[in-house]
């Protein structure tokens, strides 16, 4: 297993690099000055200069471009230009909100997936089938912006059950309860597109190898369908449901942007937007290279647990 791993390392590394570069290309390439935007309208030449200087603006591209990967690798992420203060101790303030909420979600697509397509294929019934595979269609249809609002209005401000948006005062640790009730509505706003795909994939997986000639000669010995499921056709279906999951996660980010607005939620997708619309390029920058970091870790996680649960992927990839 570790001798797969290394061998995963160089890709995994190569894409970095790539992302770095065409991070660091795109944002030099829209239009306007950081500086200037700084500085603001009333700024003289001279000001407008010096604060270039300062921001390290006036070095070639190609000057700019290591010292801002040299600062990364030695993790001086730098300072953000109009939110203020070190752009680490702002991820850092935003990422326990982000992960939790997107643990979450997980949980709750991971749980919904496995539960509906076990029992829709082992009841087997029509009706049951075409609930599931509405609820995939549906589920999937519906961008995250318009389940959200939906959930806020039913759940936040007709019955008002639950909170329409925010955290807990005291913070997550202080009643568990209580943290639960901030969760559920942006959690089931998030997961639920990963849950509907998840719920699909899984479900023709396991109708897949029903029809495997392994499947018919358990039923000849007598075994009943839920054993022969459960036991055998789930476990085998499972490696190529990691992979998509794994994808899925990768998308976690770009859809935590809306649900966090939406829930008025202090995570990184709410600090992606606020660095967005000021046009604070630091802080766009480098949050861009840590949804690449994210998305690599991710896939390379991805892989492992598939060699784990498939030995024959990790030796077929001996040379």
């Amino acid at each position: 297993m570790l001798s797969y791993a290394l061998r995963r390392l160089p890709s995994a590394l190569l894409v970095l690099a790539v992302g770095s570069i065409v991070i660091f290309t795109l944002l030099r390439l829209v239009p306007g000055d950081p500086a200037s935007v700084l500085a603001g309208p009333d700024a003289t030449p001279q000001a407008l200069e010096a604060l270039r200087d300062e921001l390290g603006l006036n070095g070639s591209p190609l000057v700019q471009y290591f010292s801002w990967i040299g600062g990364i690798l030695t993790f001086d992420l730098g300072r953000s230009l109009i939110l203020g203060g070190e752009i680490s101790a702002l991820m850092l303030d935003a990422l326990g909100n982000t992960l939790l909420l997107s643990i979450t979600a997980l949980i709750f697509a991971v749980a919904v997936a496995l539960g509906l397509s076990t029992v829709s294929v082992i009841i087997d019934r029509r009706w049951l089938n075409s609930i599931v595979t509405a609820f995939g269609t549906v589920a999937v249809a519906i961008p995250n912006f318009v389940t959200g609002a939906l959930l806020v209005v039913l759940f936040g401000v007709v019955w008002a059950v639950l909170p329409a948006g925010g955290i807990p005062r005291k913070g997550f640790l202080d009643d568990p309860g209580i943290t639960v009730q901030y969760l559920i509505l942006p959690a089931i706003c998030l997961g639920l597109p990963i849950a509907a795909a998840l719920t699909r994939f899984l479900t023709e997986s396991l109708r897949s190898q029903l029809a495997e000639s392994y499947v018919t000669t358990a039923r000849a010995l007598g075994i009943s369908r839920r054993r022969i499921i459960l036991t055998q056709v789930l476990p085998n279906a499972l490696p190529s449901t990691v992979t998509v999951l794994g994808m899925q996660i990768g998308h976690l980010l770009g859809g935590a942007v809306l649900v966090e607005a939406i829930f008025a939620w202090p995570g990184l997708g709410n600090l992606i937007e606020r660095a967005i619309s000021s046009r604070d390029y630091p802080v766009v920058q480098v949050m861009l290279l840590f949804s690449v970091v994210l998305f690599v870790i991710v896939q390379l996680a991805t892989d492992l647990v598939n060699a784990w649960l498939d030995p024959r992927i990790r030796l077929g990839s001996q040379p």
